[in-house]
């Protein structure tokens, strides 16, 4: 790993005569930023203030950075706005900027002008430096200082400067801003095809319409998405070699993805969904997905949204509600309530709401509007996970599921319940009989997670720290299809174990190793449904889609067994077809 200390110089002008910046806030959050980091000691932060272009200069060659960063005030094609002797605005030309960062293109690695309209400037300085940043138009204050955060943030990760920018473009829009379309990463340095990585539509017209053009290159867009985000500063490795990362940073792929960790995989557009949803008064979203595909994951990462902008959150497995809870309405209703409120750390109040001849629902209803939402003052983000289990208590099921529904409703017209937002979690078809009218199943926004396309499960290789060739994609991918935890198991055992792929597709469909105890709890759950078992031997049996029955397709599909190829089905992975034609005696 490489240990040389990167100085960064700061560049701020905010002349007298011109609109004021938050350019201290957003210097300080750098400063924070990096001094926090857990590879704070390989940064330096210099400072340079009021900045006049000869200022600019001679901190350039005193500093000899390898990162520098402009805030300030930017003119479009006229250039960017520095300050003269008097402390009034002075215009810089973008033919000048660039012939300055000529002179040092052996030192400074990446540029950030966090400055509007500077991406005519950026297109220009990229004929000399690596990375540089801009701005495709105005950009606002906030928008500025949410990106500064963002990126530094995960330069002080150690992440690449790919990363990094595209953390800024996310910080911007977890912050509620719609300006996350405006930072433009430009890679160039002189090189054939110089890469302008972007989300706007507008810039890429403007590209393949030859209007974005640098004296030495062509440039080309790219979507965020896209960009390869190698967590680690060293390179993807060849296939042939032993990944070059720090295997402690690979996470058990057991359970949620931490938020910390390199290995989440996002699946747009449903994150950004979910973030701008549960912002939203009485919202409710319903996240559905067979087992180990990510649904925790993605509630960690909502819930993770909510707190930061000052939301009480708490999360509720129902699988931990025990069978006497479960026995009946008012005795898990009443354990519901006392569950919420010791997880928001509130003093126990029920005995004073559970009590008289009203229904439990009554009761629970009193309870959240009178006390719970009514003393907190703020947004509560309820998520339950694991709903599935009430579906085995049907008459426990219909009245909680209508009285979610009921609250979502009632958040329509009644402010205090508009600071409840929910999110639902469960895996399998809601086969129970709900009344259309009081089934929260059917309202709110749905999100529906399959499993990664050929794309994510390419990324997460190289989060791994792996540069794999087009064939070994392949064998993966016909092994274990695009399943995360799947995917995850395959790949810690590669890296931590150095089990070679091949030998890992060859004894994968063994119950005595990696995969057993996920495959044998499929084989558990078929075997309560002799039905079931019927049909899926038909789909193992065949090579080819199979149309069955639109019931048994849902069943199967919510299990997690088969995939949809138009109205049929087939097993999700080779390695279901393989495990189960041998289990269910499939020749």
């Amino acid at each position: 790993m490489n240990t040389q200390v990167k100085k960064i110089l700061i560049l701020a002008s905010n002349p007298r005569n011109s609109t004021k910046l938050r350019l201290d806030e957003e210097i300080r959050e750098i400063d924070n930023a990096l001094k926090s980091s857990k590879h704070r000691e390989q940064f330096e932060l210099k400072q340079q203030w009021a900045v006049r272009p000869r200022d600019m200069r001679k901190a350039l060659q005193d500093n000899e950075p390898q990162i520098v960063h402009f805030s300030g005030h930017g003119s479009g094609e006229e250039g960017l706005v520095l300050e003269d002797v008097t402390g009034q605005a002075q215009l810089v030309s973008t033919e000048a900027l660039a012939g300055m960062f000529e002179l040092c293109a052996d030192q400074v690695e990446c540029v950030v002008l966090n400055a509007c309209y500077s991406e005519v400037q950026a297109n220009a300085i990229a004929q000399y430096i690596k990375y540089v940043i801009g701005m495709n138009q105005a950009v606002g204050d906030q928008a500025a200082l949410e990106f500064a955060i963002g990126f530094y943030d995960a330069l002080g990760a150690g992440r690449s400067i790919e990363y990094a920018y595209k953390s800024g473009c996310v910080s911007i829009q977890m912050a509620g801003i719609s300006e996350q379309l405006t930072p433009v990463l430009i890679t160039g340095k002189q090189t054939t095809n110089s890469l302008i990585y972007s989300s706007s539509a507008y810039v890429e017209s403007e590209v393949r319409n030859h209007k974005l053009t640098t004296s030495n290159s062509v440039s080309t867009v790219i979507h965020p998405s896209e960009i390869p985000l190698h967590n680690n500063i060293n390179s993807s490795v060849s296939d042939d070699s032993q990944p070059e990362i720090n295997l402690l940073d690979i996470d058990d792929p057991e359970g949620q993805v931490p938020l910390d960790s390199r290995l989440y995989i996002e699946r747009p557009p449903n994150e950004t969904r979910c973030y701008e949803t549960i912002l939203k008064p009485g919202a409710l979203i319903r996240i559905k997905a067979p087992r180990q595909m990510g649904k925790s994951s993605l509630m960690l990462r909502i819930l993770h949204h909510a707190i930061n902008h000052n939301y009480r959150a708490v999360s509720l497995n129902l699988q931990s509600a025990g069978g006497q809870v479960i026995a009946s309405l008012e005795q898990f209703l009443y354990w519901f309530c006392a569950r919420i409120t010791r997880k928001l750390n509130l003093p126990d109040q029920l005995k004073d709401y559970w009590q008289g001849p009203m229904s439990s629902n009554d009761k629970c209803t009193d309870y959240f509007e009178l006390f719970l939402l009514e003393n907190l003052n703020c947004p509560l983000l309820l998520c339950l996970d694991e709903v599935d289990e009430l579906f085995k208590h049907p008459e426990i099921a219909n009245d909680f599921f209508g009285l979610l529904r009921a609250w979502h409703e009632e958040a329509k017209i009644n402010p205090v319940w508009q600071n409840l937002r929910m999110v639902i979690i469960h895996s399998k078809e809601v086969y129970i009989p709900l009344n259309i009218n009081q089934s929260p199943f059917n309202v709110g926004v749905p999100i529906e997670l399959f499993p990664f396309t050929r794309t994510q499960v390419m990324e997460l290789i190289q989060k791994h720290g792996m540069n794999w060739s087009e064939s070994k994609i392949d064998q993966l991918m016909e092994l274990v299809n695009g399943h995360p935890y799947l995917l995850r198991m395959a790949l810690y055992q590669i890296i931590k174990n150095g089990v070679p792929l091949a030998s890992l597709t060859e004894i994968a469909p063994t119950e005595g190793w990696l995969f057993g105890e996920h495959l044998r709890r499929h084989l558990y759950n078929l075997e309560e449904n002799p039905t079931l078992i019927s049909v899926f031997k038909q789909v193992l049996a065949v090579n080819q889609p199979l149309s069955i029955k639109t019931a048994d397709a849902f069943k199967l599909a919510s299990m997690g067994l088969v995939r949809y190829e138009g109205n049929a089905v087939s097993p999700l992975c080779n390695l279901y077809r393989r495990y189960f034609q041998e289990r269910l005696g499939v020749i």
